[in-house]
């Protein structure tokens, strides 16, 4: 199955739908694996020919495993603005808008799995799924993995593991992530305190599209700090309990709002509602804002129900390149 740049505006992606667990409060999962080629210099010190030789590498070799059809999209060949949709839609980072390196990403037909190629690492898997569903994310990270490793050499040490451009992606070279919904900690101003934990805990919380960005619509984008000395499983099922944990805490903020200051959380809800459904001009930013309240009043009851993959559809789709 073959894919053209436009269906990316069209389709809806796969953590987007709703379908996994705790899908209320969790939008997505996702894992990714960072891999450098042996023997070739990083992307950040590879001359313009080595970058481009690695994009040729990489792309012959994914086309021979089971990522064959979807698409390849370099980023010299996009605009500023299709190259902002990659990034809206979770498949690339913010990195993929720079215009000194040459980056490419390889696509699966229902965007499922990405490849991107030099970015901080030569490539980066990643799987994506909806809701709580970071095993299932892994297993096919993994399987993409291995198909690469057959027809790639990666840079690896027998008693480092996998080596990566930055010393925190050793290791396992597995970064797992959740985007969590998280209105009620936010305005019960329980969120830092939280937070603070999570990093004693070897997790940390960064903002909607991952490091370096900020948080939008109370959603926090929750990731495990630690790829060296833990196994795969372990960062996984970890990851796994800590947002379960956080989700119970979550619900528990709020069931205090609604006790202490009902009058309050529903003017907050309803006014949100109100200004979604007759306003004519709400910039991105603004749109996330009253998204989370509407799908905090929906998940209280308060609201009409929405379906949530709708609800998450529009936190894609009401984002500049989308609209543009």
């Amino acid at each position: 199955m073959s894919l053209a740049f436009e269906d990316l505006s069209t389709q809806s992606a796969p953590g987007l739908s709703a379908e996994g667990d705790l899908a209320d409060n969790v939008i997505s999962s996702r894992v990714r694996l960072a891999r450098n080629l042996a023997r070739v210099p990083y992307p950040s010190v590879a001359s313009g020919q080595q970058q481009a030789e690695v994009i040729d590498v990489i792309s012959d070799a994914v086309a021979s495993t089971s990522l064959k059809g979807g698409a390849f999209f370099r980023s010299r060949d996009l605009d500023t603005t299709d190259r902002q949709l990659l990034v809206e839609r979770h498949l690339t980072s913010p990195d993929f808008m720079r215009d000194d390196v040459d980056l490419g990403v390889h696509v699966a037909p229902l965007e499922s799995v990405s490849v991107t190629v030099n970015e901080e690492d030569h490539l980066r898997i990643q799987a994506l799924g909806s809701g709580l569903s970071l095993e299932e994310a892994w297993k096919r990270a993994g399987a993409v993995d291995e198909s690469l490793d057959e027809h790639l050499t990666f840079d690896f040490d027998r008693e480092f593991g996998y080596l990566t451009a930055c010393p925190t992606n050793v290791g396992t070279g597995l970064r797992a992530s959740v985007l969590v919904h998280l209105p009620a900690l936010v305005l019960t101003r329980e969120i830092d305190s939280y937070l603070n934990r999570l990093g004693k805990l070897g997790f940390v919380a960064r903002g909607f599209y991952g490091e370096g960005t900020d948080v939008q619509g109370n959603l926090f984008q929750v990731s495990n700090q630690t790829t060296l000395g833990p196994s795969e499983a372990e960062i996984v099922h970890g990851l796994e309990n800590v947002v379960r944990q956080l989700i119970d805490q979550e619900r528990d903020a709020e069931k205090t709002m609604a006790r202490d200051a009902p009058r309050e959380l529903e003017d907050r809800i309803w006014r949100a509602y109100a200004i979604i459904t007759h306003a004519r001009l709400l910039n991105s930013s603004e749109m996330m804002n009253l998204l989370s309240a509407v799908r905090l009043g929906i998940g209280l009851g308060m609201l009409p129900p929405v379906d949530q993959a709708t609800l998450n559809e529009l936190l894609i789709l009401t984002q500049p390149a989308h609209l543009q």
